[in-house]
């Protein structure tokens, strides 16, 4: 049976904020943050946004490509998240009520760090797979945290992506998966902590470069190919510059990267990194293109994906809205005590 993504969309707050608001709180040097990071701005949940609201904006969108999908054919509703609005309550119930897909449907929340939407991805293309159901809605979505003055609070954003994943009337197929995980405790947040704490250097090389290297490597050798093989590529986004450099390590090019790298404008949506580069890839691939993408999450692991572009991409693009003009349109910035109100940093005494 062939697997793959029957529709896709994603959702991006309006709100933003630029790397020089934040640094000049804490005196910060913004042009190193800009430069070593490769961050200008990224963006901001309104109070009214969630993992709930942009879960269901993009699942939305993700039907509009669907051609005319019946929700209530939707079998599963994975969401993929480190920031679900309840400790205990499911953010997928709300999402399949919202969007109508609710009551025969299997509903879980899921969560593996950063890379739980990919997760979300791999399960519910297993299941196309396995003929448990017919077609599945996979959501990678945060409202990811910072502390105040941490280098998190540079980057950490909030955005959603979502795909349905079946068998018929595919945008694009889902040709091969690898995962590659170990326990590697580079970044945690435990009950009741409300920022996540981090191993500062130790994020990068132990941690994402061994594992993103080590997932698309092993997908890359089982199936025979090599980085020239694609048009385009995509990487967890935690900053700009970890996604080019590990893109460069594997063979991967400059260009084949861009069209994907959201994160200078966007900061890294944590569980919705990838996959909302892999809708900007899908904005504008052509039949037949071949796209390469790998997560990555914190604890630590990997999934690695193949796409290969149907001759029904290009009828779907313009059908709602590109991720890349939610993310260069309609911006709203923020000062840096707007954007503290906004996340909860500040609260108002009763």
């Amino acid at each position: 049976m062939t697997v793959g993504i029957v529709g896709y969309g994603a959702c991006i707050p309006r709100h933003r904020i630029k790397v020089e608001e934040i640094a000049k709180v804490w005196g910060a040097d913004a042009p190193s943050y800009k430069r070593g990071l490769q961050l200008r701005e990224k963006s901001v949940p309104a109070p009214d946004q969630d993992v709930i609201t942009l879960s269901v904006e993009a699942s939305r969108n993700a039907l509009a490509r669907a051609g005319g999908l019946d929700p209530q054919d939707i079998g599963a509703i994975y969401v993929g998240s480190e920031s679900h609005p309840y400790a205990v309550k499911p953010t997928g119930t709300v999402l399949g009520e919202a969007i109508g897909a609710t009551p025969n449907v299997h509903v879980a929340d899921f969560e593996f760090a950063c890379k739980a939407g990919s997760e979300a991805m791999f399960v519910v293309g297993g299941l196309v797979a396995g003929d448990a159901i017919r077609v599945g809605l996979a959501v990678g979505a945060d409202t990811s945290q910072g502390a105040p003055g941490d280098a998190l609070e540079y980057s950490a954003s909030g955005g959603a992506a979502a795909f349905l994943i079946g068998s018929d009337d595919l945008v694009a197929t889902m040709d091969h998966t690898h995962s590659y995980m170990t326990d590697t405790p580079d970044f945690w947040r435990r009950e009741y902590m409300h920022y996540p704490q981090h191993a500062g250097r130790f994020t990068g090389e132990p941690a994402y470069f061994k594992h993103v290297l080590g997932a698309s490597r092993a997908l890359l050798e089982k199936t025979g190919t090599k980085p020239s093989d694609f048009q385009y590529a995509v990487f967890h986004q935690p900053n700009g510059k970890f996604p080019m450099a590990v893109g460069k390590r594997l063979g991967f090019t400059r260009e084949q990267i861009e069209t994907g790298w959201l994160v200078p404008t966007l900061g890294n949506t944590y569980s919705g990194s990838s996959p909302m580069g892999l809708t900007a890839i899908l904005d504008v691939a052509k039949p037949g293109d071949r796209i390469f993408m790998c997560s990555y999450g914190s604890g630590s692991g990997s999934d690695s994906f193949i796409f290969t572009a149907t001759d029904r991409i290009t009828e779907v693009q313009g059908l709602t809205a590109k991720t890349r003009d939610m993310l260069d349109h309609d911006q709203i910035y923020l000062e840096y005590g707007e954007y503290a109100k906004f996340r909860h940093k500040i609260l108002r005494a009763e």
